[in-house]
């Protein structure tokens, strides 16, 4: 049986890490070689790609790709772990917020911000993640990281109970921490604040609508078809634009050699990566232009 190869679009269940969702892929399809996207949350549901076989190797180019989420907040109290499931250490004795002002919190986050890793996060200080220290009760000075807000829209808005809660999309850039967002929102409106509910809505360019629950994954792979619904590699990175090579050099590009700038069309302009094909339209790889040179070199090489 030939092995694999390509994403895998999976609809992450509530309740799983993301590390069991790839161990029970492991299992179903037998292969060891998968990697994802973006860890998330036990609790958070949506869109993990998995990346099988030789995929694996553009995971570093899908994981530039802006993510979006969905997400309820609730304003009035907060927790240690900065959602639903920790300790609450503040609470707030009442709640006046407006839409309006909710909508204008919302907004005041649009572009570059500055978010502080909560403790209850896989971020490593000294070899060590966060959440470990934290769950030996112990809080560490962690440094900000500077992350981009491309989108972010209220989509509801229910101030009826003791909290109310504020629903919103929200589309950035890898290494937001969606629950900080969420405390920080309730901040910028003097309350505290907790991250309710999120579902990841878009990973690395796949939709949703395009992920297979594991039950369904598994009953294609007894039917032979699974290799049908993986997302060809050169798709899942088609964010590089595309060139081609001529036909004489092909082959030299697929042994890993320096080509010519004149043998790729249209002319390669930046120092970027970029997809490149035969006149067939086969891919062949991820290439670059070399600063120095202008040569074309080999990145990742996809030979068959």
């Amino acid at each position: 049986m030939t092995e694999l190869e390509g994403i895998l679009a999976v609809h992450k269940p509530a309740g799983w890490t993301s590390h069991d969702v790839v161990a029970k892929v492991r299992g179903i399809v037998r292969m060891k070689r998968i990697g994802h996207t973006g860890t998330l949350d036990p609790e958070v549901t949506g869109v993990l790609p998995l990346c099988l076989g030789r995929a694996t190797r553009v995971v570093e180019y899908m994981q530039e790709l802006p993510k979006e989420y969905e997400a309820v907040l609730r304003l009035g109290y907060a927790t240690d772990t900065e959602d639903v499931t920790g300790t609450v250490i503040e609470e707030a004795d009442s709640v006046q917020v407006t839409r309006e002002e909710a909508e204008q919190a919302l907004n005041s986050f649009v572009g570059e911000i500055s978010q502080v890793p909560p403790m209850y996060s896989a971020v490593k200080i000294n070899g060590k993640r966060l959440y470990e220290l934290a769950r030996e009760g112990k809080t560490v000075e962690r440094k900000s990281r500077t992350v981009t807000i491309h989108e972010i829209e209220m989509t509801g808005f229910d101030a009826s109970g003791a909290y109310p809660e504020i629903s919103f999309r929200v589309l950035c850039s890898k290494g937001t921490y969606i629950r900080t967002l969420c405390v920080d929102i309730g901040r910028k409106l003097g309350v505290p604040s907790v991250m309710v509910r999120l579902v990841r809505t878009i990973s690395a360019g796949i939709p949703a609508a395009d992920c297979l629950t594991l039950d369904t994954i598994e009953q294609l792979m007894k039917e032979g078809q699974l290799q049908n619904k993986l997302i060809p590699v050169d798709r899942a990175v088609s964010h590089l634009p595309a060139h081609t090579v001529s036909d004489e050099k092909a082959e030299a590009a697929l042994q890993g050699q320096r080509l010519s700038a004149r043998a790729v069309e249209p002319r390669v302009e930046s120092d970027e990566p970029i997809r490149l094909y035969d006149s067939q339209e086969r891919f062949l790889g991820i290439y670059k232009r070399q600063a120095e040179s202008g040569a074309i070199v080999p990145v990742k090489v996809f030979s068959r």
